[in-house]
C-alpha cells in the first residue's frame, strides 16, 4: 500500500467533526423511522409464512 497524496484545494479528515444538536436529532428520528418500518415489514412476512404454513397444513389434510 503506498503514500496516498492529498491533492491541492482538498482535506482529508481523520478524526470525526463533532455533531450538532440538530444534526443528531435528525438521524435518531431517521432512525426511529426506519425500525418501526421494518418491525411493519417484519410482522407481516411472520403473519404471510404462518399463514402459508397453515394452508399447507390443511391442503395435505395431516392436521397432526
Amino acid at each position: 500500500m503506498g503514500l496516498i497524496k492529498e491533492p491541492l484545494g482538498v482535506d482529508f479528515y481523520v478524526d470525526p467533526k463533532p455533531l450538532t444538536k440538530k444534526e443528531r436529532e435528525a438521524i435518531s428520528k431517521h432512525i426511529r423511522e426506519y425500525k418501526k418500518k421494518m418491525a411493519k415489514s417484519k410482522s407481516r412476512i411472520t403473519k404471510t409464512k404462518a399463514r402459508a404454513t397453515n394452508k399447507s397444513i390443511a391442503a395435505s389434510g395431516n392436521g397432526h
